[in-house]
């Protein structure tokens, strides 16, 4: 079985959504069936089927947190250093053509989260940034055009 890698901040976020799942959403979503069931009749209580499928998606979210944090390989940033980016690498980089400034962190899959600028290690732009480092150009084929970026950092700070 492949390990995924997640960093030490995604495992804590996520464990801390496990346990409001668990002590938080379930009891409530357990409250709302009963509830709804002694209404009476459900086959036509819309109250109850909303209520079961609420439990279906978070049941769901539990079973897919609790099968990732346990196989998941957690990467201490403390320990990582050095010019190449690699798995939890925060990257600056400058748009070549438009001067622009951003930068991102590069995480595992279930940790991504593009409005954080957290990318997914297996995003096709952070295998593109796998192995620069500071100072160097390279070119990513964007839906919208190719766009050229120069690596302006490559932090490791958690």
């Amino acid at each position: 079985m492949k390990r995924a890698p997640m960093t030490s901040k995604g495992a804590e976020r996520l464990r801390a959504e496990l346990e409001r799942l668990k002590s938080v959403e379930r009891p409530a979503i357990i409250q709302a069936i009963a509830e709804a069931r002694a209404h009476g009749d459900l086959k036509e209580n819309a109250e109850y089927h909303a209520a079961r499928e609420q439990q279906g998606f978070v049941e769901g979210r539990i079973q897919e947190l609790e099968a990732a944090l346990s196989t998941a390989e957690i990467i201490d940033l403390s320990r990582l250093k050095g010019p190449r980016i690699v798995f939890g690498a925060t990257v600056g980089l400058a748009d070549e053509d438009s001067g622009e400034e951003i930068s991102y962190q590069i995480v595992g899959d279930l940790e991504a989260d593009i409005k954080q600028r957290m990318l997914s290690v297996s995003s096709p732009f952070a295998r593109a940034l796998i192995g620069k480092s500071a100072g160097e150009s390279f070119e990513f084929q964007a839906p919208n055009g190719t766009r050229r970026y120069e690596i302006v950092s490559v932090d490791y700070g958690d």
